[in-house]
C-alpha cells in the first residue's frame, strides 16, 4: 500500500507522549526540562513497554524502557512495578514507618510516585492487590533491616531490580486461588523482559541496565556539533565481559554449551533479564509448577520444554549494571531506547538527529554518495530533497517520533525516504517483525542553566 504523508504521520504519532516539567515543583528547580516518548509496534501486540514517573517522597525522576520476549506479560508487570520498588528502596526509615502505619490503620497512603502515562499505557487492575502485598512485604523488611544509613542510589537500584525479580518468581511458585491471577503470574514469570532505567536527581544521573536496551547521552561540543556518550553496555554475546561473567558462574565442563550461536544456552539473546524462569529454576521446580498450574500452561509448548544442557541453574540474572554520570552543561539530552532503534541506527546519528531537532540548527554535512556514480541531475535531486527535509523537520512535535521516522525511513544516503517509510509502515503484521523490531524511545531534555548553577 502507498500511504499518504498524513497517513504516515497518524501511524507515527499514535503513541507519542510529551511531558514538560513545571518550572518549579515546590521542592527544587529540576535539571530535567521534560521528555518526549513514543512507540512503534512490530509485534502484535507490542512487546515493549515504557514508564516515567516523578518520585514524590524523595527527589528525582524515573524513566525506563522495557523490551519483552516470549510475550508482553513480563515487560508489562515490570513497567508497572519496578519504579515502586526503586522508590521504596530510596525512602528514609521514618517515611517507610509512616506508610506502614497508614496501611495498618486503614488511612490514606502517602503518594510515592506521580506517573506520566500515555492513555494506551495499560495498568493491570486485577493484579494490583497482589502487587501491593508483595511491595508491602518488601518495605516491612526494609523497616526491620534499618541500619540508620541513607541508601545510596546505586544500591537502591540494584536491590529493587533483584527484589522485584525474586517476587515475580515467588508469586509464580505460590500461585493464586483466583484462576485468572494464577495464569497471569505464571505468564509473567515464564516470559521475560530487559530493562533500562534512568534516575535523574539534580546533576546525578544513574542508569540501571539489565539486557540489551540502551541509554545514550547527547553532548553538544564547543563548535556546536553533536557527540554520543554510551551510558550502558549490552548484556549479550557481543559483550566479552558478559560472556566471561556467565562462564565464571558455571563449571568448566559447560564452557562450550553456555553460549551457542550468540545466545545463552543457544536460545536467549539477552544475558540478563527479568522473569524467564526457564533459565533460573531447577528442572524439578519447573515441572512441579507447570503440572500444578492451570491447563493453559500445559498447552503452552514453551513452558514444558527444558533448555538443552541445563545442568547448573540459574543461568540468568536480573541484576542491573549501574552507571553514574555527573551532568555537565554540555549534556543536552538522554535517549533511552529498546534494541529496535539501535539495530537500525548508530548512536552518533541518533545524537546528531535529536540534537539538530531540539536546537533547530542543522549542520549540513557534505552530501556523501559513498562510491555511487551520481549524475548532476541526481545530485540536484538530493540537494532539493535535503532542503525539503529541513522544512519537514518541524512537522514532528516530538523528538522520539522524529527519531522513529529516521529509524524506519532512512535510505542509504541517511535521509528520510517517504516511499520507504510508507512501505515499512504498511507491512502486514506477520511480515513487519521480519523487517524490524518494536521500537520504544524516551528522549529526556536537560536544563543546562540549572545544571550549570550546581
Amino acid at each position: 500500500f502507498y500511504l499518504t504523508p498524513s497517513q504516515v504521520n497518524s501511524i507515527l504519532k499514535a503513541n507519542e507522549y510529551s511531558f514538560k516539567v513545571p518550572e518549579f515543583d515546590g521542592k527544587n528547580v529540576s535539571s530535567v526540562l521534560g521528555f518526549d516518548s513514543n512507540q512503534l509496534p512490530a509485534n502484535a501486540p507490542i512487546e515493549d513497554r515504557r514508564s516515567a514517573a516523578t518520585c514524590l517522597q524523595t527527589r528525582g525522576m524515573l524513566l525506563g524502557v522495557f523490551d519483552g520476549h516470549a510475550g508482553c506479560a513480563c515487560a508489562q508487570a515490570v513497567s508497572e512495578r519496578l519504579f515502586y520498588y526503586i522508590a521504596v528502596s530510596l525512602l528514609p526509615h521514618e517515611t517507610l514507618l509512616e506508610i506502614e502505619n497508614a496501611v495498618e490503620n486503614g488511612r490514606a497512603l502517602l503518594p510515592i510516585l506521580q506517573w506520566h502515562k500515555h492513555p494506551n499505557d495499560y495498568f493491570s487492575k486485577e493484579a494490583s492487590k497482589l502487587y501491593f502485598n508483595s511491595l508491602r512485604t518488601y518495605w516491612q523488611e526494609l523497616i526491620d533491616l534499618n541500619s540508620g544509613e541513607t541508601t545510596d542510589v546505586r544500591e537502591a537500584l540494584i536491590n529493587a531490580f533483584k527484589r522485584l525479580d525474586n517476587d515475580i518468581s515467588l508469586e509464580a511458585q505460590v500461585g493464586d486461588a483466583n484462576s485468572f491471577l494464577n495464569y497471569l503470574v505464571l505468564q509473567v514469570a515464564f516470559s521475560g523482559s530487559t530493562a533500562c532505567v534512568a534516575h535523574v536527581d539534580g546533576v546525578d544521573l544513574h542508569i540501571a541496565n539489565t539486557g540489551d536496551s540502551r541509554a545514550m547521552l547527547g553532548v553538544q561540543e564547543e563548535d556546536g556539533s553533536w557527540s554520543a556518550v554510551n551510558l550502558s553496555y549490552d548484556h549479550n554475546a557481543q559483550n566479552e565481559h558478559e560472556v566471561e561473567r556467565v562462564k565464571m558462574e558455571h563449571p568448566k565442563s559447560e564452557e562450550k554449551s553456555l553460549v551457542k550461536q550468540d545466545r545463552l544456552l543457544g536460545l536467549l539473546m539477552p544475558f540478563r533479564a527479568f522473569g524467564d524462569v526457564k533459565f533460573k529454576w531447577s528442572i524439578e521446580l519447573q515441572k512441579r509448577v507447570v503440572e500444578s498450574g492451570p491447563d493453559q500452561l500445559n498447552d503452552n509448548e514453551y513452558t514444558k520444554f527444558i533448555p538443552p544442557n541445563y545442568h547448573t541453574p540459574p543461568y540468568l540474572t536480573a541484576e542491573p549494571e549501574v552507571i553514574h554520570h555527573k551532568l555537565r552543561p554540555q549534556d543536552k539530552f538522554l535517549v533511552l531506547a529498546t534494541d529496535g532503534l539501535w539495530e537500525t541506527m548508530h548512536r552518533q546519528d541518533v545524537a546528531r538527529i535529536v540534537g539538530e531537532y531540539l536546537t533547530g540548527v542543522h549542520h549540513q554535512q557534505p552530501i556523501a554518495v559513498g562510491g555511487y556514480k551520481v549524475t548532476l541531475g541526481q545530485m540536484h535531486g538530493l540537494l532539493t530533497e535535503r532542503r525539503a527535509r529541513i522544512s519537514s523537520v518541524f512537522e514532528d512535535q516530538n523528538a522520539a517520533t522524529h527519531l522513529i521516522r529516521h529509524a524506519v525511513g532512512n535510505n542509504e544516503f541517511g535521509t528520510v525516504d517517504h516511499e520507504r517509510l510508507s512501505k515499512m509502515l504498511s507491512l502486514p503484521e506477520e511480515l513487519a517483525r521480519m523487517y524490524r523490531d518494536d521500537i520504544t524511545i524516551i528522549v529526556v531534555q536537560f536544563n543546562s542553566h540549572v545544571i550549570g548553577a550546581y
